[in-house]
């Protein structure tokens, strides 16, 4: 079953073409990556596909629906959520807080009932406490539980914003390089994080630079050159394909 559809999907910015004329669709389940060279036009499609940009051509459907256009937040409602490569911690809030943010999309929001403080207020703020406690202990982050934002640790803050992510119930969650400066533990944790997503049954796509990653967890790679695709497959395809060892693996990343 077709999750993410992406038709003619272009982005110009001025005379430059970041994202030039994509097909390709998405099927239910698995971990989907994007890789390519520095340029390639990985994050500009994030951008496209979560809302934070529109399109110059194309159209982009999710569970079937046209949704080109829709605002992140709108999308996040149908079941489309992200991360960033730069974490967007809010780090004024302590971390359970930041992961209650995630939840509110599931919560009574009738200003009314919140200004009286109704029961059904009481009970939702409670249900989300107790979910964002589950998904802290899911992503590996126990010890913060009670812990600022701010005190946390780089890699922490990584899997904290998973675990936001993970709090608006996604049907797809695309993670922007979620290893990105992490040391090589860390690295490990995210890895074996991913796996336990995928196999809780929520699409993954990825965009990552760490090869030895993407290799490890993909299902399918899509790679992509100024914007366009290159080539698409599994890792064992992509590994031995000439053109992409060519452009961005080399012959270190056919070995890993």
């Amino acid at each position: 079953m077709t999750l993410i559809k992406v038709e003619n999907l272009s982005k110009s910015f001025g005379g430059i073409t970041a994202v030039d004329g994509l097909d390709f669709s998405i099927e239910v389940g698995g971990v989907n990556s994007i890789i390519g060279p520095n340029g390639a036009g990985k994050t500009t499609l994030f951008n496209l596909l979560s809302g934070v940009y529109t399109p110059t051509t194309g159209e982009i459907f999710f569970s079937g629906d046209n949704v080109t256009g829709l605002s992140s937040h709108e999308l996040a409602t149908v079941g489309l959520s992200r991360t960033f490569q730069n974490v967007q911690t809010f780090m004024n809030m302590s971390a359970l807080e930041n992961v209650m943010v995630g939840c509110h999309l599931h919560s009574n929001r009738r200003f009314v009932d919140a200004l009286l403080h109704l029961p059904s207020i009481r009970r939702t703020n409670s249900e989300s406490h107790r979910a964002a406690v589950e998904l802290m202990e899911y992503v590996g982050l126990k010890d913060y539980i009670s812990s600022q934002a701010d005190q946390l640790p780089y890699g922490a803050l990584k899997r904290l914003e998973i675990a936001r992510a993970l709090a608006t119930r996604p049907k797809a969650l695309l993670l922007d390089e979620p290893a990105a400066g992490l040391n090589p533990s860390e690295t490990q944790e995210i890895d074996v994080l991913i796996k336990n997503i995928s196999k809780q049954g929520t699409t993954v796509m990825l965009v990552e630079h760490d090869i030895k990653l993407i290799m490890g967890v993909s299902n399918r790679i899509i790679v992509l050159d100024h914007g366009r695709m290159l080539a698409d497959g599994t890792a064992d395809e992509i590994r031995h394909n000439e053109d992409v060892v060519a452009a961005y693996l080399g012959e270190q990343g056919r070995n890993r």
